[in-house]
């Protein structure tokens, strides 16, 4: 018989009780537990960044993250940024850069990418392509990822400059 814990995680601003192996990942728990199959599984190593989740407003790896190590923990995934059918401007911005071809790892450059944001909301381009460097994509080439990063950043400090002057 296997040992089980009752756990209480909060995603995405929700509570779950989830019933869990002590072996049993977050990124799996997400999925298979939760339904959130946004967050992707690809190497399951830490390597390729496409299960990427924010913890407590810090992009992890969510493969490498046991779900009993989560408990008490704010965990957004990818199924957090869009409001009630709206894209994010993250979201938005990815799109109109063309900022995903396959799209296997755009949840996981979304995730790093609103955490990176939200810690250096007026990062430039070489700041930003050091933080996406951290993921893997074998479509796009990295240049749109970038650009859509990089509009999203000037997008957010100009409402803020506005919202300030108001």
């Amino acid at each position: 018989m296997s040992d089980r814990h009752l756990i209480v995680l909060n995603v995405n601003d929700s509570e779950h009780e989830v019933l869990v192996e002590p072996r049993k990942t977050l990124v799996d728990v997400l999925r298979h537990d939760l339904g959130l199959t946004g967050t992707h599984v690809g190497c399951e190593h830490g390597v390729c960044g496409a299960c990427t989740v924010l913890v407590d407003g810090e992009p992890v790896r969510a493969c490498l993250v046991f779900a009993v190590q989560a408990e008490d923990a704010d965990i957004r995934t990818v199924e957090s940024l869009s409001r009630e059918g709206e894209l994010s401007d993250l979201q938005q911005a990815f799109s109109a850069h063309h900022g995903l071809q396959c799209g296997f790892c755009t949840p996981g450059f979304l995730m790093l990418a609103e955490g990176f944001l939200a810690q250096r909301p007026d990062a430039g381009r070489e700041e930003i392509r050091e933080a996406v460097s951290a993921n893997l994509c074998r479509c796009t080439g990295y240049q749109t990822i970038v650009d859509a990063v990089e509009a999203t950043a000037v997008r957010r400090c100009h409402v803020q400059e506005k919202e300030a002057t108001a």
